[in-house]
């Protein structure tokens, strides 16, 4: 009897100590306090942003330009101007001071988002790969971009890598989260 007991006692404690594991790897764990702040935040410029540029009443310098690779957007007349990391504000601000100095007297500079940088959505969805962002998008709707859940996907939540203030930070965030311009997302598999 005492043998009985005993391997009762052991396979309860490890049917807790299973369940207390399962229930670990599948429960929400949030991400940093950054992630949501930085949805809140001006959108800041950075590599593949293409950005609409007015100089009002400047009809050749008014285009659209691309933000490359290492953060610069080629302008007309003053060479390359860093974007990386600045606001649309702080940019018009920057382009305004340059073609100040030499070029133009008292230039009116407006700039708008032509087309966000792409989002990455891997894992477990139909079509995993590069989509267009759109303001306002959630996590949902990226997985609804990328076909959908495969049969194993983990349909509660997702983890997402951020470029978050030069620093690259991954966390778990819910479904109905937003996405912004840059991150990636990746669905993993559900355990049952």
């Amino acid at each position: 009897m005492v043998t009985v007991q005993k391997r009762h006692r052991l396979s309860i404690a490890l049917m807790l100590a299973i369940t207390t594991a399962v229930a670990s790897c599948s429960s929400y764990r949030p991400a940093p306090k950054a992630f949501h702040e930085a949805t809140i935040q001006p959108y800041r410029v950075d590599s593949g942003d293409r950005l609409r540029v007015t100089v009002f009443d400047q009809r050749d310098l008014t285009n659209t330009y691309s933000v490359d690779q290492a953060g610069y957007v080629a302008f007309p007349l003053i060479g390359s101007v860093p974007a990386r990391g600045r606001t649309l504000q702080e940019l018009e601000g920057q382009i305004a001071a340059q073609l100040q100095k030499g070029y133009l007297r008292n230039p009116d500079v407006s700039i708008e988002i032509d087309r966000y940088r792409s989002i990455f959505v891997m894992g477990e969805v139909g079509q995993p790969g590069q989509y267009t962002y759109v303001p306002g998008m959630t996590v949902q709707n990226a997985i609804a971009l990328a076909g959908g859940f495969t049969p194993r996907g983990l349909q509660s939540n997702a983890d997402i890598t951020r470029k978050i203030n030069g620093e690259i930070l991954t966390g778990r965030v819910l479904i109905s989260d937003p996405v912004l311009a840059g991150d990636t997302i990746y669905i993993r598999e559900r355990l049952f």
